[in-house]
């Protein structure tokens, strides 16, 4: 589905945000430590938030689990000269080392990880303790005076922009995945049960996006189990259109350890 509206998925968006996407994706890099070394920025897709996480000395990774969606990650990158780690990878079984992390964002992408519970149990694996997490996300209306516009926005407005764009069905689920997601409350549990401490909670346009920032608090990942590890030490480096793609099997490639593994 996301490969489907990778060409018009960043011009949607702003459409629908009415233009404030990219101030509410710049409060979400702004929320990673500015001493945070090594960065990934999850569910990544065309790579919009990726620039706002530059700084000297830090690695930035993008990962996507549609390469439509990189490769339009790759084209945005190319005229700047800087180029952030692009790879394919399944949010459930990140090719990277237990603790290997400072920060990890996810703009609009954890809604649609489920379950929610394994999503943060992989990402716990891969922080460090102490690491920050960043997740803007849209939720569904929460009980208040705009909670009926908010409804009416969602019922209405998104699907008929779908159908505006010719992606209907895409846009038919993204609404679908708001009010699945639900407010924000049980998302904050989950959260916790996962060995996050809340930092910070931000909200945008009366509720419809939230921005939580937490922290891995001390052993928060001790009943994590550890990753398979075929999936860092045996992987290899393919090169498409300057998107990694790991792939079980094969001798380790000494740039791919040069990253998954930046301790080393």
């Amino acid at each position: 589905m996301f490969d489907e509206v990778s060409g018009r998925y960043d011009l949607l968006n702003g459409v629908l945000s009415l233009g404030q996407d990219r101030t509410w994706r710049a409060a979400l890099a702004r929320a990673v430590p500015e001493d945070a070394h090594t960065v990934l920025d999850l569910c990544t897709g065309s790579g919009v938030s990726l620039g706002g996480l530059r700084r000297p000395g830090r690695l930035v990774i993008g990962a996507d689990v549609s390469l439509g969606m990189l490769a339009v990650a790759a084209a945005r990158m190319e005229p700047t000269g800087w180029a952030p780690r692009l790879v394919c990878a399944d949010g459930f079984r990140l090719p990277l080392r237990d603790d290997s992390l400072d920060g990890v964002t996810i703009a609009f992408g954890i809604r649609n990880m489920r379950p929610l519970a394994d999503a943060l149990a992989e990402l716990a694996r891969v922080l460090r303790s102490g690491g920050t997490l960043a997740v803007l996300e849209a939720a569904a209306p929460a009980p208040g005076p705009f909670a009926p516009l908010h409804r009416l926005y969602l019922r209405r407005v998104v699907p008929l922009a779908g159908r505006i764009s010719r992606d209907a069905s895409a846009y038919a689920y993204l609404s679908r995945s708001i009010f699945a997601f639900g407010p924000g409350p049980e998302f904050e549990a989950a959260l916790e049960r996962a060995g996050f401490a809340r930092v910070a909670h931000r909200r945008f346009m009366f509720g419809a996006t939230h921005l939580w920032v937490a922290r891995l608090a001390p052993g928060g990942d001790q009943n994590v189990a550890p990753a398979e590890p075929g999936i860092v030490q045996n992987a290899r480096v393919a090169r498409r259109s300057g998107v990694n793609l790991p792939s079980g099997g094969g001798p380790a490639a000494a740039e791919w350890r040069a990253w998954t593994g930046v301790q080393l």
